[in-house]
């Protein structure tokens, strides 16, 4: 009788610790074991899509850098930020603080006696959104004002100064040969002095156009 009820009571324990467990069940119970109990996890869904600019799109700048005639090289940086946004179909692509890189591709200083000063560079990049893209645009370049009419008037009133100590000195032809002589000092000072530079400052605006298209990512 005891040993009758020994096999009993352990027959009931080993029920209660899973002897009522399925194969199936201890099979799933095995594989999320292996599996670590995880799900393998959805892709994520795309944060951003592609927009292309069409060649042409203006693009409106204001300057970070100064250029300027007689102190910008070839090949020196110019920077610059977009002080309007661009946009496309209402959406706006990139937005206004985008910042643009170039080099200067040309200066001429102006002559002494012919030839005004002149400066050109073109943007070859831009950042956006922390990533850089290459970009073509269309060259700007500015050039000095003439300074002809300043030049005349410079030999003119040495000519003018020149006779009126002529006239002191001698009569007769004194008046003619002071004016001459003022002339000639007139055109010595032209000579001597170079015409206008250009200078742009930080700050200056301008404004120049894709020539190319232009693909950037846009948050969606």
């Amino acid at each position: 009788m005891k040993r009758w009820m020994c096999a009993l009571a352990i027959a009931s324990i080993s029920a209660a610790c899973g002897g009522g467990q399925t194969p199936e069940a201890g099979a799933d119970a095995a594989q999320a074991a292996a599996t670590g109990g995880t799900e393998t996890a959805a892709p994520a869904a795309p944060r951003s899509r592609e927009v292309t600019l069409p060649a042409g799109t203006t693009l409106q700048l204001e300057l970070r850098s100064a250029v300027a005639s007689d102190s910008s090289r070839v090949e020196d940086t110019v920077r610059a930020g977009l002080r309007q946004a661009v946009s496309l179909d209402g959406t706006a692509v990139l937005p206004a603080g985008t910042e643009l890189a170039g080099v200067v591709t040309s200066v001429e200083r102006s002559g002494r006696v012919r030839g005004r000063a002149s400066l050109a560079y073109r943007f070859n990049s831009l950042t956006h959104d922390g990533e850089r893209y290459a970009i073509s645009t269309a060259p700007l370049s500015h050039q000095a004002e003439a300074t002809k009419s300043e030049d005349a008037t410079k030999i003119a009133v040495g000519a003018g100064a020149g006779a009126a100590v002529g006239a002191l000195l001698g009569a007769g032809d004194g008046a003619a040969k002071g004016a001459a002589i003022g002339g000639a000092a007139g055109t010595g000072a032209v000579l001597a002095t170079r015409g206008e530079d250009v200078r742009l400052g930080p700050g200056a605006r301008v404004t120049t156009r894709l020539t190319a298209p232009l693909t950037v990512r846009v948050p969606i």
